[in-house]
């Protein structure tokens, strides 16, 4: 046996030496990745919002999030959801009570231990209306939030409760199967107490930071670079391969893309749709699920959107198809619901496929619909209508064809206005606009939390519009421990929100990205950025 295993090891050296396949990547002979830099290159596509968690709401602001933070839970190389800074969950028999262990050796950068009271204290901080947080509406499954957060209760009545240093209790209103996952959101991550009570401007600039994930804020050039490295505090720091990164902040897609091909990114996180058809041969081009959709926003409260008929005209008027095919050009699947794919029902088909399609493109239709809603309002004609959006990728492209299509459908003129990322983001969550582009990406796997975007008390309703109906059927939903009733109340929900219109689905996303054949690990997933922590470079 031992002369076997002798000469399969010697072989087996003989056949790694002479490898010169993708795995031994661009580095010449004698290299190994052990004598190459595990640094990667990638693009934002803009200055992040903030880096801040309570106020949070954007993929460019998660992207270096998520690498800075750490929270109770995260996904660990194959994805799968795991405890992270707790080390053991306990749950009550009744499933409203978790019981948190925070894990011994967990620090923040500047070396303070992180304890119980971290979490206590940021969870509270988003839920106190002073903050004005980005989404203390996830917190509502916790009992007491919703009361605390609207002004009806007291702080001392919410269920987040650090007993010690090392254990947080967190007491639910009612059974949430799905509870860990809504802990992956980015307003459950924790922050330091004594860091943010001394300086209200802690999260501006890499001298204030203080962070507990993977990765530290080495250096921050606003709106040009921001470069990370793996934390030295961090307490799990040997299973992270890659040791930097720098993000660059380049909004023109064109100019991301050149970098791309000329060396200077390792990945482009969505390829221009020009790009796409030549680079599907491509060894470097992915393809991958999103469980994301892309969709424009009404005001319910500017005219002439007050009307649900000429919102459901404006709908109409959009050709989904031609969107796809002739300018994202991506796999994208047009969307006829909101509830995007990749949710498997008790019945064992998507989500998506049990229900019916809620509308078309249909130009009789839409100027029927756009002409009831103008007898119904008493107006002769159309109010003025200005259509925005952010400048990034294919944005302007998308808005235009709406434009060209509601001229040609409707007869009505639409201005456009586009303003760059952090300034649009503002624009937005102020509600200063008439129609706006928007997409959102669900925090898990289930119908729940996209629908639940819409509700009257969801703090990322940024449309006005109130349905008391849709609200009792997400309320129903969230209690019903029965799959299939759930599903069912969660379609029922769906088409509310769909007859209404508050907004208009465009498209269904996927992921069309390039990365570097030397670079291996990175992994995709359907509902967050590119993970970089495990990925080596060759």
């Amino acid at each position: 046996m031992k002369k076997v295993s002798l000469i399969i090891f010697t072989l087996l050296i003989l056949i790694i030496a002479g490898c010169s396949s993708k795995e031994a990547g661009n580095t010449s002979s004698g290299d190994s990745k052990e004598n190459v830099a595990q640094e990667l290159t990638l693009n934002l596509g803009g200055e992040p919002y903030t880096i801040d968690p309570a106020f949070a709401s954007d993929t460019t602001s998660f992207w270096v999030i998520d690498n800075l933070y750490e929270g109770l839970y995260i996904y660990d190389q194959e994805g799968n959801i795991v405890e992270g800074a707790a080390s053991k969950v306990d749950v009550s028999e009744d499933g409203k009570t978790y019981t948190f262990t925070i894990r011994d050796g967990a620090k923040w950068s500047n070396d303070d231990p992180l304890t119980a009271n971290d979490f206590e204290f940021a969870w509270k901080r988003v839920l106190n209306p002073e903050t004005a947080a980005y989404d203390p509406s996830s917190f509502y499954y916790i009992k007491g939030a919703e009361e605390y957060n609207t002004g009806k209760g007291s702080v001392d009545e919410v269920g987040i409760q650090a007993t010690d240093d090392q254990t947080l209790v967190v007491e639910l209103k009612t059974p949430i199967k799905f509870f860990p996952k809504v802990l992956q959101g980015q307003g459950f991550l924790p922050v330091n107490q004594k860091v943010v009570e001394a300086n209200k401007d802690w999260a501006a600039d890499v001298e204030t930071v203080v962070t507990n994930g993977a990765y530290s804020l080495a250096s921050w050039d606003h709106n040009n670079e921001l470069v990370l490295e793996k934390s030295k505090s961090y307490w799990n720091n040997e299973s992270i391969t890659m040791d930097k990164v720098t993000f660059k902040m380049v909004a023109d897609a064109t100019t991301e893309y050149q970098m791309y091909k000329s060396g200077e990114l390792d990945l482009v996180k969505a390829i221009q749709a020009d790009a796409i058809e030549q680079e599907k041969s491509n060894e470097e081009y992915q393809n991958n699920p999103s469980f994301s959709v892309y969709t424009y926003s009404f005001n319910v409260q500017e005219e002439p959107f007050t009307n649900a008929k000429v919102r459901r005209a404006f709908a109409s008027a959009i050709d989904r198809d031609a969107i796809t095919e002739f300018i994202s050009k991506g796999g994208e699947k047009p969307a006829y619901g909101y509830v995007a794919y990749g949710v498997q029902a008790p019945t064992g088909n998507d989500f998506r496929d049990d229900a019916d399609e809620y509308y078309k493109f249909d130009k009789n239709e839409a100027q029927s619909l756009l002409e009831e809603g103008l007898k119904e309002e008493g107006w002769s004609e159309l109010p003025a209508v200005t259509l925005k959006y952010n400048s990034e990728g294919n944005h302007k492209k998308i808005a235009e064809a709406l434009q060209e299509m509601f001229k040609e459908n409707l007869g009505v003129t639409v201005e456009l206005e586009n303003q760059e990322w952090k300034t649009y983001i503002d624009t937005f969550k102020q509600k200063n606009f008439q129609i706006a582009r928007m997409g959102w990406v669900g925090d898990f796997l289930d119908p729940y939390p996209v629908l639940n975007l819409y509700s009257s008390k969801s703090s990322s309703n940024f449309t006005n519009w109130i349905n008391p109906e849709f609200d009792q059927l997400l309320e129903q939903s969230l209690i019903e421990q029965d799959e299939e009733k759930r599903y069912e109340l969660l379609h029922q929900a769906e088409a509310v929100l769909m007859q209404d219109m508050p907004i208009i689905p465009i498209y269904f996303s996927s992921q069309n990205s390039l990365v570097k054949s030397n670079v291996n690990g990175i992994r995709f997933d359907p509902l967050s950025n590119p993970d970089f922590r495990f990925a080596t470079k060759e």
